[in-house]
């Protein structure tokens, strides 16, 4: 199995995530996008230094995770390429700000640390976030609760096929990477002087690929929009949640729950 191939499986192991049922999996994917939203907002409103009031905000992927029985573990592993590029993000921070901000001990800790540690968790979560809507809410639900929200129909369409046809290119590529390897054993990768060729012939393929795909829709009564998936109803359950998750986001965000909880427990 090729690099092609893992990916391909590996996105199938995502829909196989998102087909599960949980708590968190049968409810509207309407209340799952809402909340999702929210919680971005949430953590990407604190300020740069403000690492303590961002910690209580890990509880809620936490929890997500648990209710859906996705172990934490394949999230950090599905997003293992992403991660190091949003942890590279405020690398450089304790270089540029290296004034003192608080003290542990004896030992001063500078703004540059503090706010690049906030910066990477920030980042996590959001991560941590985005994974939990995809790997609990197929995506024609999810473009479906789209077009509820009043979404344009060309955006929302553009969405769902660049989503499905991101597996019909890795399959077309995993499919010439085995050419190639045929035709040139032992060789690791793909030489540069067939980079244009091999990206050439990738066009072609992708371009008759798409006229078929385009058919196909076609002689399934496609007309400038989709029939996306039913859309389950938004329930009181759903109404609940949402209003719970959104009080508890707006509580950690204007109340510093995490120094009241070291005040009490110092007392």
């Amino acid at each position: 199995m090729n690099k092609m191939e893992k990916a391909l499986h590996e996105l199938g192991e995502m829909d196989d995530l998102a087909a599960r049922s949980s708590p968190i999996h049968d409810m509207s994917a309407t209340a799952k996008l809402l909340t999702t939203i929210a919680y971005i907002v949430t953590v990407v409103s604190f300020d740069k230094y403000d690492l303590s009031g961002l910690i209580p905000l890990v509880l809620w992927p936490v929890l997500l995770f648990q209710l859906g029985g996705i172990p934490v573990r394949t999230c950090f592993y599905k997003l293992r390429i992403v991660l190091p590029l949003v942890m590279a993000v405020g690398l450089f921070n304790p270089i540029f700000d290296r004034a003192p901000l608080l003290f542990l001990g004896s030992v001063a800790v500078s703004g540059g640390v503090v706010s690049m540690l906030t910066l990477m968790l920030k980042g996590v979560l959001c991560l941590m976030a985005s994974f939990l809507l995809m790997a609990t809410t197929p995506i024609d639900c999810l473009c479906a609760s789209l077009r509820t929200l009043r979404v344009p129909k060309t955006l929302v369409t553009l969405l769902l096929l660049t989503y499905r046809y991101v597996g019909v290119m890795t399959e077309e590529l995993a499919i010439m990477t085995d050419a190639y390897h045929l035709r040139a054993p032992g060789q690791k990768g793909i030489h540069v002087s067939a980079w244009g060729s091999f990206l050439g012939q990738l066009l072609l393929r992708s371009m008759d690929r798409a006229q078929e795909l385009y058919a196909s829709m076609l002689l399934r009564g496609y007309h400038e929009h989709f029939h996306y998936a039913p859309v389950k109803p938004f329930t009181a359950k759903d109404a609940a949640y949402l209003a719970v998750c959104l009080g508890v986001f707006a509580l950690l965000r204007f109340v510093p729950v995490a120094a009241l909880l070291g005040g009490a427990l110092v007392r």
